[in-house]
């Protein structure tokens, strides 16, 4: 049922233009991040990997959402220890944007390599252009948070500690990834908590390509120039 409900959305223009009326920010058509799902002690020989940074036995679930909060992609298989960045430069959705199949921008925070398909906030900024950039970028990303609000609050098991086995956990995961979906197409007012969870952002892996994040920082500075400078 996964790809059924769980998929990169076809109408990608009515997409950016959803984000941009959020902030007026432009070309986005998605807002990715991580959010660690509890899970209990997965034993086996080394279960150490599966502790996150915070102590808690953890899956690490990378999801890309779009302006209405709705899963686009989704990746369930990452042990808690795992940096973000890393289950994103093994993800095959960079792969699709490093080969075109896929195009637009999307927003992460700066625990991501900035690329021209993937734009991170600014660490310090000069001027009004890039405080515009800033503020915008915050406003339109905050829609993934949202998201895991969401999620979390309409399937408690997401909160909880999984009480079941690794591969049993991954699976719901994914399962409730379809759920959520299906539950935002007949309703998509009910209540949460969108504060539920909003986590620290990690610094860049070291192991970070270089030239890729040069790349990209170029990029970021032409795209503030065209966009954000009056």
């Amino acid at each position: 049922m996964l790809p059924r409900f769980v998929h990169w959305p076809q109408d990608i223009e009515r997409v950016k233009q959803d984000f941009y009326d959020v902030a007026h920010f432009p070309n986005i058509v998605g807002c990715v991040d991580c959010t660690h799902i509890k899970i209990k002690n997965p034993d086996g020989s080394r279960p150490l990997l599966y502790c996150n940074r915070k102590g808690f036995y953890s899956v690490n679930v990378q999801v890309v959402c779009d302006a209405t909060s709705r899963i686009t992609h989704i990746v369930a298989r990452w042990r808690g220890s795992v940096h973000d960045s890393r289950i994103w430069n093994n993800c095959t959705l960079k792969d699709d944007f490093e080969h075109g199949r896929k195009t637009g921008i999307l927003l992460g925070d700066s625990g991501y390599a900035c690329t021209p398909y993937m734009l991170t906030p600014l660490l310090n900024t000069h001027n009004a252009a890039e405080e515009a950039y800033n503020r915008a970028h915050k406003a339109t990303r905050v829609t993934v948070e949202c998201c895991f609000g969401r999620w979390k609050s309409m399937f408690r098991a997401l909160q909880n500690n999984m009480q079941v086995s690794l591969d049993t956990a991954k699976a719901c995961i994914s399962a409730i990834a379809v759920l959520y979906n299906i539950k935002l197409s007949y309703d998509d007012n009910f209540e949460y908590d969108d504060n539920e969870d909003i986590e620290d952002e990690e610094p860049v892996e070291e192991e970070a390509v270089v030239a890729e994040q040069m790349a990209g920082n170029l990029f970021r500075q032409q795209f503030i120039r065209q966009h954000f400078q009056r």
